[in-house]
């Protein structure tokens, strides 16, 4: 997907959800959830605060993120915009 996130804006791709259950029960595509966590495929260049000073991002190209359900704009059923503050977090390997 070609597209620059402008400001503090962040376009992220949706990670596949789980299609077994743990007991093995396969999932079908319909009764899943979309899943909450995703990589940052592109990022603006940061907020501005009210003195218009720039605000850098704290999340970088390549980071694993988890987000709100409900949060962002669906470009299509894999990519969502969003703005930086609606990111959770970001996933950290052990």
């Amino acid at each position: 997907m070609n597209i620059k996130p402008l400001r503090d804006n962040v376009l992220v791709k949706r990670l596949q959800g789980e299609s077994k259950t743990a007991g093995g029960i396969i999932i079908p595509d319909t009764a899943k959830e979309k899943p909450m966590e995703g990589e940052v495929l592109a990022i603006g260049e940061g907020g501005r605060d009210k003195d218009g000073t720039l605000i850098p991002m704290t999340v970088k190209v390549g980071d694993r993120v988890v987000f709100g359900k409900w949060a962002g704009t669906e470009m299509d059923p894999d990519h969502v915009v969003m703005k930086e503050q609606d990111i959770l977090g970001i996933v950290v390997a052990a």
